[in-house]
């Protein structure tokens, strides 16, 4: 893969489309800490990895557009409730995403004597580290009736499990439910076991994470569909997967 930018870049936050809103990401990160196991026989440190952690640090404009919903809104609340994050490092099927599950903690207002006013942001992992995988849609993705995913080639068969992330914007109609299947030759596609998310019946916007064993296997080609028993018109939705390649993952 060619070496890219940052441009065309999206953050998804608790099923909002927070992209336009954004003026910057200060820092997407995390990983585990370091703890010292340093003997005292010993000329360098020793560490091993502890807690995983995460963090999501942003710089958003003042948009309040009550009726259609705008950033203000959704990050003035404060809410003490975990909130689902998903940084899209461009938005093709296939490319690089990062989701945390995380509390908000600020949302401090700065006032430039030039007249722009920015809100700094952070969002700290709770219960989980940051995860990287790859969007299973384009972005953000529109399906009218039950759709069957484009797959993406994750290279090779892993048998260490992974998780997803699913962000809702919209959906209109009695049930959807998006699950996440896997091929070994991009044809032949069945779903993978447990890897399906909580049945859509209302109640967007919403989010949420899955995860399965850490021995489970998942195959070469990887994608997402949709399936309905009742029939919708209208799901608007976003997925990142996460193919756990070592057994390092915790849950």
């Amino acid at each position: 893969m060619a070496k890219t930018s940052g441009l065309g870049d999206g953050l998804l936050i608790a099923g909002f489309d927070a992209s336009g809103d954004i003026q910057q990401l200060g820092s997407i990160g995390g990983g585990p800490a370091l703890l010292n196991f340093t003997g005292i026989n010993k000329s360098a440190y020793e560490r091993q990895g502890g807690l995983r952690s995460g963090q999501f640090e942003m710089t958003t404009f003042f948009n309040s557009v009550p009726v259609t919903g705008g950033i203000h809104e959704k990050l003035s609340a404060l809410p003490r409730t975990d909130v689902i994050l998903t940084y899209c490092r461009g938005t093709a099927l296939g490319d690089a995403a990062a989701s945390l599950v995380g509390k908000q903690v600020n949302y401090d207002a700065t006032r430039g004597d030039d007249g722009m006013l920015t809100f700094a942001v952070s969002a700290q992992s709770n219960g989980y580290g940051i995860e990287w995988g790859r969007q299973l849609t384009a972005g953000v993705r529109t399906d009218t009736a039950a759709t069957l995913g484009t797959g993406i080639d994750t290279l090779a068969s892993a048998a260490f499990g992974g998780q997803a992330y699913l962000q809702v914007f919209a959906f209109t109609g009695t049930d959807a439910t998006v699950k996440i299947q896997d091929s070994a030759d991009n044809v032949s596609f069945a779903d993978v076991t447990s890897f399906a998310f909580t049945q859509i019946t209302g109640g967007a916007p919403l989010t949420e994470r899955i995860a399965i064993s850490n021995t489970a296997t998942i195959r070469r080609y990887v994608r997402v569909s949709t399936v309905t028993t009742g029939g919708f018109t209208s799901l608007i939705f976003a997925v990142n997967v996460i193919k756990n390649e070592n057994l390092g993952v915790t849950f």
